[in-house]
């Protein structure tokens, strides 16, 4: 739930005021495998021009993920932070 909430307050205002929610949520032990965690915190820290940080939480969220569908989607924006750009929102990247 805080997740989701943590994506709203992002969308609503702004890449920080998400972040500082997802933060916090790291040192909860029920987050430690969760991929969504990494993948969410990825998100605003690339539109925050926090790239090596987002690269970084996708490839962890990449790890963790058994869905190799969602494990290349994660691979090719943690490639996209390596150029030092903004990964592509998940719908443009499908086919």
């Amino acid at each position: 739930m805080e997740l989701n909430r943590a994506v709203s307050l992002a969308m609503a205002f702004g890449p920080k005021a998400g972040l500082e929610i997802v933060d916090a949520l790291t040192s909860e032990p029920s987050f430690k495998r969760y991929h969504l965690l990494p993948s969410v915190r990825g998100d605003p820290l690339s539109k925050l021009g926090r790239f090596d940080e987002a690269c970084a939480e996708f490839k962890r969220a990449a790890s963790l993920t058994c869905n190799a569908r969602e494990r290349n989607l994660l691979l090719n924006r943690a490639q996209a932070c390596i150029g030092g750009s903004a990964p592509l929102p998940s719908r443009e990247k499908r086919g």
